[in-house]
């Protein structure tokens, strides 16, 4: 990890929390140790609050090597402004979008199933705002591409 005092972003604390899902999967944390910690996880600031929540848990396997990164690429068609063009479908996002909002509901369960009372709803703060952005664009696309096509 990076230098302790420097500020973690959100995919950081994503990647603590998946990793913390892992451990408790393989029975190195219990659900309410898991529970704790992923809220200290997403309440994190710094990489030095990300290390301490993994700092008694063996490391993953190591990681292939990250791909070159991709120039974009000019869309023959689709949204320009600021949307769909040169990232992935609308349906490929919607289907990501959905298998995520699986995954942190079934955690959320699994901690209220374990600990026997009902927590935090923190899913939420994943699948609600990501949810709101892929809606406006797919509303947005469909009106841009209406008036694309009365142009020309």
């Amino acid at each position: 990890m990076p230098e302790p005092h420097l500020r973690a972003a959100d995919a950081d604390r994503a990647a603590v929390a998946a990793q913390l899902g892992e451990q408790m999967s393989a029975g190195r944390l219990t659900v309410a140790e898991y529970d704790e910690r992923l809220a200290r996880a997403y309440a994190a600031r710094t990489y030095g609050e990300l290390e301490e929540l993994t700092a008694d848990l063996p490391r993953p396997a190591a990681q292939p090597p990250a791909p070159a990164p991709v120039r974009p690429q000019p869309a023959a068609h689709g949204w320009h402004h600021g949307g769909w063009s040169g990232g992935p479908s609308r349906e490929a996002a919607w289907r990501n979008w959905a298998v995520t909002a699986v995954i942190v509901l079934a955690v959320w369960t699994a901690t209220v199933i374990g600990s026997g009372e009902l927590r935090y709803f923190w899913p939420i703060w994943v699948i609600g705002p990501w949810g709101a952005v892929l809606l406006a664009q797919t509303l947005g696309r469909g009106r841009g591409d209406d008036d694309r096509r009365r142009l020309t």
